[in-house]
């Protein structure tokens, strides 16, 4: 499996990240993910790469920020893959790494089994095509409404653009998530309101059993029903964790539902949404968090014209 594991990660570097000989690459990782790290530190090893391997303490939460030795390493890095149990996506280091001309790939929460199937087995010159043409939709759009189980959010995203994760980024300052597959957006602070039903899985929760209705009132978090609500609201806090940050779309049709994020915001046809932090990618909410929660077959539309109905996309198309 070692022998594989390394196989796969010369693949992801070489054709997701670009990485070339004589190059830096940097591995961030913690000691949940040592295993994986380590199968990427000795495959940019054998392409030739100055491989540099940084284990971490686990940070508590998704969108903690890593400690400034990190951060700093990140940013003086060519290539950087940051494979950890939380997530670093959200964070001012990966926001600085990329400003600083960092190619950069986040892995937050992967297991071994998505390492060699699902999501990352994808072709990204496809998942590419697909992720661009609803980029451009959230560009271009001003309103987003989401049904289903009869119930509807809405809220602007007016003047905001659209921000592709299309797996591949191989010019300097690209980052993103692998395995990777969405279109997201920094809906305007303060404009959500409504309701939704979160069915897929809760960044760390996981797959959820039952579903979670959560109320919205001028983009904040007022009441979580169902299950799994009382622990989401106590990830979340009390203060501006609870404002939506993100709309995304998934558009990665090898992803599935596994119950770890990472994958399961990829998967074609699903939508989700995030609370806390989206400064890093044109929102102003800086909470120290950030928890996506994944629906399945929603209807979706922007500017009144429909994108997606019960999963199946009406305005893009593989």
């Amino acid at each position: 499996m070692k022998a594989q594991l390394i196989d796969i990660s010369k693949n992801v570097l070489t054709k997701c990240l670009g990485l070339k000989k004589d190059e830096s690459f940097l591995v961030v990782t913690d000691e949940v993910k040592k295993e994986l790290a380590e199968s990427l530190f000795e495959a940019g090893k054998l392409l030739g790469s100055e491989s540099m391997l940084i284990m971490m303490k686990e940070r508590k939460k998704s969108g903690e920020e890593p400690p400034e030795a990190v951060a700093a390493a990140m940013r003086q890095s060519d290539v950087v893959v940051c494979i950890t149990e939380h997530s670093l996506t959200h964070t001012d280091a990966r926001k600085k790494a990329a400003a600083s001309g960092t190619r950069l790939a986040t892995i937050p929460g992967i297991t071994e089994d998505m390492f060699v199937e699902g999501a990352i087995s994808a072709d990204y010159s496809e998942v590419k095509i697909i992720t661009e043409r609803v980029t451009d939709l959230l560009t271009e759009g001003e309103r987003v409404r989401i049904e289903k189980d009869g119930y509807t959010l809405s809220f602007s995203i007016s003047g905001r653009n659209g921000i592709p994760s299309t797996g591949m980024y191989l010019h300097a300052g690209e980052s993103g998530n692998l395995p990777s597959g969405e279109a997201y957006i920094a809906p305007i602070e303060g404009t959500a309101n409504g309701q939704i039903v979160i069915d897929g899985s809760i960044a760390g929760i996981g797959k959820l059993q039952s579903p979670v209705l959560l109320t919205i009132e001028n983009g904040r978090i007022v009441d979580a029903e169902g299950e799994a609500g009382t622990k989401l609201l106590e990830i979340l806090g009390d203060a501006d964790g609870r404002l939506l940050g993100e709309f995304g779309v998934g558009t990665n049709n090898k992803a599935r539902i596994t119950g770890v994020v990472l994958e399961d915001e990829k998967v074609y046809g699903t939508i989700h949404v995030a609370f806390g932090s989206n400064n890093t990618f044109g929102g102003t909410i800086s909470a120290g968090v950030h928890i996506d929660g994944v629906v399945k077959q929603p209807d979706v539309y922007i500017n009144e014209k429909m994108l997606m109905a019960q999963g199946e996309f009406k305005t893009v198309s593989r």
